[in-house]
């Protein structure tokens, strides 16, 4: 089950973090530090594969990866396979980029609600539901859709707004 899924800049800030199972915001605050100051202290050309129990607790892993000014960090119990987990990190970053062309930190920062709609097309309630960028990019057009069509459907009557004008 994956635990949790942050993507946080090299200065340690948090530009999403979605946790799947309920912790405190302070608790959610702490773990963000710790995870960071780890991730911030390891060497290039170590694995990216962390043994998280001594921050997340008991059967923690963490997997992340660094692309340009962000780290993609997914924490996962042993149910889940380090090496698939690597490959959905990638899978979300290929579909970011294809949503964004070539995704930064200020999409993230200001498509808060789509990366969101992306991350739960993959993982809902911690289980991976989707691994292919492809159907994931579909289900996200289709919500775009949706919600541009709600958005246009006007709650008074034409007639009634003519009368207004009157």
């Amino acid at each position: 089950m994956i635990k949790a899924v942050m993507v946080m800049n090299t200065q340690g800030k948090s530009r999403l973090a979605k946790f799947y199972e309920y912790l405190s915001v302070e608790k959610q605050q702490e773990l963000i530090r710790g995870f960071f100051q780890v991730l911030c202290s390891r060497a290039e050309n170590v694995s990216n594969f962390i043994d998280a129990e001594s921050i997340f607790g008991l059967d923690s892993r963490l997997v992340y990866k660094h692309f340009a000014t962000l780290y993609f960090v997914f924490v996962f119990d042993s149910s889940e396979n380090e090496l698939a987990v690597l490959d959905l990190i990638q899978v979300f970053v290929e579909t970011l980029d294809k949503c964004f062309q070539n995704v930064c930190e200020l999409d993230i920062v200001f498509n808060y609600s789509k990366i969101h709609t992306i991350l739960d097309e993959m993982v809902f309630g911690g289980q991976v539901v989707e691994t292919s960028s492809s159907e994931i990019m579909k289900a996200v057009e289709e919500i775009s859709k949706l919600e541009a069509a709600s958005n246009a459907i006007s709650l008074i009557p034409k007639s009634a707004s003519g009368w207004r004008s009157r």
